[in-house]
């Protein structure tokens, strides 16, 4: 009860993130852009694909929520934790802002990201344990 319990949570926290991300992309397509100019050496910051990158991480987010096609969306999730994760390497190394950051630079909010790929990472693990996903109660 417990290991469906836990996955369902961690299906929940990590989709429901991948939904929040694509959403603020497709109602606030300048500060995805701004985002993208910061951490991402403006990758991908033309607004036209704003609006179709976040339907396409809301989708995402959805099927990881419900546990629909795992084999496919949890990788999925896992690239695009993964590469945010990069973007932030110095956050993740220094989230205090002793060494490789400025005091004013610095930002422990991002810390957490590393919580978030590893959450992945535990549900692509233990992706036959899940119990309680739409892919496990329709293909049994």
């Amino acid at each position: 009860m417990l290991k469906p319990l836990s996955l369902f949570v961690l299906r929940l926290g990590t989709g429901g993130l991948m939904v929040l991300w694509g959403m603020m992309k497709v109602v606030s397509p300048a500060s995805s852009i701004g985002v993208s100019q910061k951490y991402y050496g403006g990758a991908l910051n033309a607004e036209m694909i704003q609006m179709p990158l976040g339907a396409l991480q809301v989708a995402l987010g959805v099927a990881v929520i419900v546990g629909l096609w795992r084999k496919v969306t949890y990788p999925a999730v896992a690239v695009v934790t993964g590469v945010g994760l990069l973007a932030i390497w110095k956050y993740i190394v220094d989230p205090m802002g002793l060494y490789l950051l400025t005091e004013g630079n610095n930002n422990p909010l991002f810390f957490p990201s590393l919580a978030v790929f590893g959450a992945t990472l535990a549900m692509m693990a233990f992706r036959a344990d899940d119990a309680w996903s739409l892919d496990a109660k329709l293909f049994k």
